[in-house]
């Protein structure tokens, strides 16, 4: 089954490029046609390239990995947030710090600084040893931290693959990841340089249609990967701690198997071998019975 229709990407308009004007030469094998002055994308190339980007996606994360989803412009925000958020993975989503991932040591401190902050209850100034002025500073640090970390802050170790929405402005991203030979996957817009990406999707990074349904796909590739990952550990420490959340999922998923299996049992009485179930052989219906079955 394919992982996204040609009708889902066209209903999000991830077929427009952007203007003849705008565009990079490089990306001339992802264009299908010119229109209105507008590029045209290949959409045949797109699928091909979606479901080799889930493969990997789902294979990376199966094998312990994570996924740092990064988009800070306004139509990619919320799809980022929502979706990274829905798979437990970490996200940016606001403003790209320099040195995220190549100065990593430096932002866990950074990170730790925020934990601490979270411990301090800002309205009790009595018992808190300090002056309200301080109490607000803090509170102020402990805003600024949460808006920029707050999508990292369980990120314990530089990702495995990045998921970036739009490379062009997230060039500081892409250019540390590449530094450090961390896989890019990212959508490629017809103004975007192919050769900054390990898996392009090629598609329309402004829109927020567009931008919602690949940044989907992806995460949905992360949970078929988490899936995999609970699935195969068979008693083994797994790669990377689950989080409790993935835990959960996978413990309702265990006790479902146990009732089907039970079901299926050639020892229960309902099984269609006993000759006391209604499916067995020597209680099978009529052939008066099942036309009037039939008619009414």
């Amino acid at each position: 089954m394919a992982v996204v229709s040609m009708r889902q990407l066209l209903e999000a308009g991830v077929h427009f490029g952007h203007q003849t004007r705008r565009w990079n030469p490089k990306m001339k094998r992802y264009i299908l046609t010119e229109r209105n002055s507008i590029y045209i994308i290949d959409l045949q190339k797109t699928l091909v390239d979606i479901d080799r980007t889930f493969d990997f996606v789902k294979q990376t994360v199966a094998h312990g990995g994570t996924i740092l989803f990064i988009g800070t412009k306004k139509q990619a925000q919320e799809a980022v947030r929502e979706q990274a958020e829905r798979v437990g993975m970490p996200y940016v989503n606001q403003r790209w710090l320099g040195g995220m991932l190549t100065n990593f040591s430096t932002v866990a401190k950074r990170l730790q600084r925020l934990r601490e902050l979270e411990q301090i209850d800002f309205d009790d100034v009595a018992s808190s040893g300090r002056t309200k002025k301080e109490l607000l500073m803090m509170r102020r640090e402990k805003d600024k931290l949460e808006r920029t970390l707050g999508g990292i802050r369980d990120m314990a170790r530089v990702p495995s693959a990045v998921w970036v929405v739009d490379t062009k402005k997230e060039h500081l991203a892409v250019a540390e990841a590449k530094k450090l030979d961390i896989p890019v996957v990212a959508i490629l817009d017809t103004n975007c340089d192919p050769d900054e990406v390990t898996y392009p999707i090629p598609g329309n990074d402004d829109s927020i249609g567009s931008v919602g349904l690949l940044t989907r796909v992806v995460a949905d590739a992360v949970a078929e990967g988490l899936v995999s990952r609970g699935g195969g550990a068979s008693g083994a420490e797994a790669a990377e701690p689950m989080p409790e959340w993935e835990r959960e999922i996978l413990a309702g998923a265990a006790e479902e198997k146990p009732e089907e299996a039970k079901a299926e049992s050639p020892d229960s009485p309902d099984s269609p071998d006993s000759p006391d179930s209604p499916d067995s052989p020597d209680s099978a219906p009529s052939a008066d019975s099942a036309d009037e079955a039939k008619q009414d």
